[in-house]
């Protein structure tokens, strides 16, 4: 019996996707919540490319590899990386040892840091796609989430001319949603209404 029945309460509603510890904990802590921080943003750019084709849940497994692998995301050493720490990344059984994946993450550290010295920061940059206020939408079922948006779309055209690759709006959509620049949270999950709310401080009202 969990802590909540034990007390008499509901048990938690949450989106359909979390369903392992390991997604529920991501999901209730992480998925959704506005982020500003370069560093994150560069994480979840190279986590998102790295999932293309394959399952979430995986990359969430292999994040804290990820995390030693690729020096805490740091963009100013990633972006150093020569074809010897390539080969030796293609090496690690910790990561999605896919070449094309590896050298993307590297191409996207130097097309990061240019973006960085041109706006600031790439936080400035990525949220423009957004008006810089996260999109509050209100779906009830899970089909009626979208995998692309015309924002998705722009911020894809705009990654790949500033030299980035592994950025199609699929990929884009992902970000997205997990950086907080759209409330992609069912309204029945207990995680939308904390995020909407902190939304509504800023002006963002929910779409309808």
């Amino acid at each position: 019996m969990t802590a909540r029945k034990a007390r008499g309460l509901r048990p938690r509603v949450r989106c359909a996707w979390a369903r392992s510890d390991l997604a529920i904990r991501y999901h209730d802590e992480e998925w959704g919540v506005p982020v500003h921080d370069d560093p994150t943003l560069f994480e979840f750019l190279v986590l998102e490319g790295a999932q293309a084709g394959l399952s979430w849940e995986m990359i969430l497994n292999k994040r804290q590899n990820y995390r030693v692998a690729f020096e805490r995301f740091d963009p100013k050493r990633v972006a150093r990386y020569d074809r010897r720490k390539m080969q030796q990344l293609v090496r690690n059984p910790g990561i999605v040892r896919n070449r094309l994946k590896i050298a993307s993450a590297v191409q996207n550290a130097r097309a990061f840091l240019r973006l960085q010295e041109e706006w600031g920061s790439f936080d400035r940059y990525i949220w423009q796609f957004v008006g810089g206020k996260p999109r509050v939408n209100s779906w009830r079922l899970p089909r009626q989430v979208p995998p692309r948006t015309a924002e998705s779309d722009a911020m894809s055209r705009g990654l790949k001319r500033q030299g980035f690759n592994f950025v199609g709006s699929t990929i884009c959509y992902a970000f997205m949603q997990a950086v907080g620049m759209v409330n992609d949270h069912s309204v029945g999950c207990f995680r939308y209404k904390t995020l909407a709310a902190r939304a509504k401080a800023f002006g963002v009202r929910a779409a309808s």
